[in-house]
């Protein structure tokens, strides 16, 4: 397929669609904003897939990040903004990108990541951990973020990446929000395969053509299976997820940890 097959399905805003044969090319589109999630990226985002859910011309889908990141999770910006209001907020958030990372899974084609610079929080890390194959870029880099600013993780990936990376690796990662590049994720499993950065979307655009080519009925009971394998359903742990996020918004630590990461200064927790 060239560019010349490309089919704008959602033009404008914080998240596109195109449709390039049978594969459906989600874009997160805030690139100024390190494709920050916000309500109204959220919303998109949620219509964006719905819309992949209701088109039986999709057999695959490809999702990828405008500008140098995939995406650098929630935008603290907006999120500092709301004060008192934050865990409100928060729990709308939070419901969104739950519903939008179970749609990634639910959907009967499979999905493809093109990550990127970073992957943080639930709407970087969070969506990696989300998508079936992962290819990424040698420049890639994955944080979890959330306990850094007083909060928790969340789009499912308290109980996805255990199983993706083991439980000492993720509590690691979730405690510490310490950095994995490109070969650690590799090696540990949380992505599927490394290209150089020049690459990333020629190779992870072929390898969504080559699945959108295969046997539809196959790769949506394989993608069904392994899921379901996991033990532990995703979507249980999503009521849990979203209580704990919302609970710890509201606490001083939070309202500290955000304005400590705008502020780009070390946070003083006090437990409060």
């Amino acid at each position: 397929m060239t560019e010349t097959d490309r089919q704008a399905v959602v033009a404008e805003g914080p998240v596109l669609l195109d449709l390039v044969g049978a594969v459906a090319h989600i874009r997160l589109n805030r690139p100024e904003a390190s494709n920050g999630i916000s309500i109204a990226f959220l919303k998109q985002f949620h219509d964006v897939i719905m819309r992949c859910h209701g088109d039986a011309r999709i057999r695959a889908v490809l999702l990828s990040g405008e500008g140098a990141n995939f995406c650098a999770g929630g935008d603290v910006r907006e999120f500092a903004s709301k004060g008192e209001e934050l865990p409100d907020f928060l729990r709308q958030a939070t419901a969104y990108l739950q519903i939008c990372a179970s749609g990634l899974i639910h959907l009967d084609a499979p999905v493809v990541a093109a990550v990127q610079g970073y992957a943080a929080g639930g709407g970087g890390l969070g969506l990696v951990c989300a998508a079936d194959i992962v290819i990424a870029a040698e420049n890639s880099k994955y944080l979890a973020g959330a306990t850094r600013v007083g909060m928790a993780p969340d789009a499912g990936s308290s109980v996805v990446l255990p199983r993706l990376i083991g439980f000492r690796r993720a509590m690691d990662l979730l405690l510490t929000n310490r950095i994995m590049d490109a070969n650690e994720a590799f090696e540990s499993g949380l992505v599927s395969r490394v290209v150089p950065d020049d690459r990333l979307q020629e190779e992870a655009s072929a390898i969504a053509q080559s699945l959108a080519a295969g046997a539809p009925k196959a790769l949506s009971a394989t993608k069904r299976l392994l899921w379901s394998g996991l033990g532990l359903s995703v979507d249980s742990c999503f009521p849990e997820e979203a209580r704990t996020v919302s609970e710890l918004s509201g606490t001083h630590d939070a309202r500290e940890g955000l304005a400590a990461v705008i502020e780009r200064r070390a946070a003083n927790f006090t437990g409060r």
